[in-house]
């Protein structure tokens, strides 16, 4: 077998039998490694050197949950809450019934428009969700809003968007990435609607979100209110709301400013470092208070972090073994002359490769080379070429233990902890948003 598939096998199983991810992607890249022939020394130097290049990942989510954790402190989050709470308490049971619906479904609504918005308008990615969800969960426990729904919001949100609209993170992923490889291989794409070629995926991934929220999770599930430390109840000083706006303010447009400029700095850390500064500069955060905010938001993200780290080692491992370009080689071209079965083969093995790698933007360098020529070969017109390798592309991030775009979701939704990263944010976001990107994948191969 070969030794990536093998590794990701091991990694997959390993997580949804309840083997903490971490363990689980250390196990998967050693078997990986050993069953490659690279040796156990070989296998630990690639896992090792991976693990540096996910640190200054860590090192921004850390400082990132230290930010969000001072939001928090100032009482701004603590407003929304305490109003929707108290709509939600009304004497009028009408009015309460009514609320509680509006409060569902605006807050469904609210998350998944900033969601969306996270990937262009504001490109802060996963960086809204340690400030927005976890001062909403007490909400959340009372509407007995099942937190699946909320998470497959989230994951919708990230991964939709920058595979269909071509702004911000979409721009880096459909033209930087995805045109940029497959004109390198040789196929001019130039005239190719980005938006034609991923509609269909799209609304594969629509259809998915619908099912979760209007079938699967529509039902009530309850939760014991939550009682974290930034849902403790309070004076609400005006000054410190103005500063933690301020603050907000401050770290979205730095990293606006780095992204327009595009240098190397890592605008999410820049940001989340100058809004901490600026809290304790303003005094609105205490220098006797400082440590245990900073400590908490910290150890928020911390399982974040490590992850993501770990992940970058198994990613490491797995291009050390030399084995994925003939994973991709190999299975592109056993159907060849059959469109519709080269067509699945090629998406199949995309998801197996973003699975375990947990970035889709990782994924098409490696896979565009050699899908270019085989949809070429199976007469795939430009426009179904970037489809098909698009969604290959995609398929994956959502329902990956290893990518952000689960991991963010549950940082948020774990902060009580009542909300299981396999369980409840990657089986359901696999379930609801893979397969039917698969499916839709395919079908727009087949008519474009």
């Amino acid at each position: 077998m070969n030794a990536v598939v093998l590794a990701v096998i091991v990694m997959l199983v390993l997580s949804f039998i309840r083997v903490h991810v971490v363990l689980a992607l250390f196990i998967g890249s050693l078997i990986g490694g050993l069953a490659a022939g690279l040796g156990l020394d070989n296998t630990m130097v690639a896992f090792q050197d991976g693990l540096g290049a996910g640190a200054k990942i860590a090192l921004s989510y850390a400082l990132l949950g230290a930010f969000a954790m001072a939001v928090a402190h100032s009482g701004l989050p603590q407003v929304l809450a305490d109003w929707l709470i108290d709509k939600l308490d009304s004497p009028d049971m009408s009015a309460a019934q009514k609320a509680a619906a509006w409060a569902k479904w605006g807050m469904l609504a609210g998350i998944g428009a900033m969601a969306v918005m996270s990937q262009n308008l504001i490109p802060v990615h996963i960086a809204f969700i340690p400030l927005l969800i976890p001062p909403l969960l007490i909400v959340m426990s009372r509407l007995k809003l099942d937190r699946r729904a909320v998470a497959c919001v989230l994951t919708f949100g990230l991964v939709t968007t920058y595979m269909y609209l071509p702004l911000g993170f979409g721009r880096v992923f459909l033209y930087d990435i995805l045109y940029q490889n497959i004109m390198n291989a040789g196929l001019d794409v130039s005239n190719v609607s980005a938006m034609k070629a991923m509609g269909i995926p799209a609304l594969g991934m629509l259809s998915g979100l619908l099912i979760a929220l209007l079938v699967t999770y529509r039902k009530p599930r309850s939760y014991v209110v939550p009682e974290i430390e930034i849902t403790e109840t309070k004076k609400i000083h005006p000054y410190r709301i103005a500063i933690a706006v301020a603050a907000i303010v401050a770290c979205f447009g730095i990293q606006l400013w780095l992204t327009a400029a595009g240098g190397e700095a890592d605008p999410l850390l820049i940001g989340s470092l100058a809004g901490l500064v600026l809290f304790i500069a303003s005094g609105s955060i205490k220098w006797s208070e400082s440590d245990a905010v900073f400590t908490g938001g910290m150890r928020m993200m911390a399982l974040v972090g490590i992850i993501m780290i770990t992940a970058q080692g198994f990613a490491a491992v797995m291009q050390a073994t030399g084995e994925i370009e003939p994973l991709v080689s190999s299975s592109a071209t056993l159907f060849a002359g059959n469109k519709a079965m080269g067509a699945l083969v090629m998406l199949l093995v995309g998801l197996l490769i973003t699975m375990g790698i947990g970035s889709s933007f990782s994924t098409l360098p490696i896979i565009a080379a050699i899908y270019v020529p085989l949809c070429v070969t199976l007469g795939f017109s430009p426009l179904a070429t970037v489809s098909i390798i698009g969604t290959a592309g995609a398929l994956g991030d959502a329902g990956s233990p290893a990518s952000d775009s689960t991991l963010g979701p549950t940082a948020g939704l774990n902060a009580d902890g009542q909300h299981d990263h396999i369980r409840d944010t990657v089986i359901p976001t696999f379930i609801h948003f893979n397969i039917p990107l698969l499916i839709a994948g395919w079908i727009a191969a087949m008519v474009l």
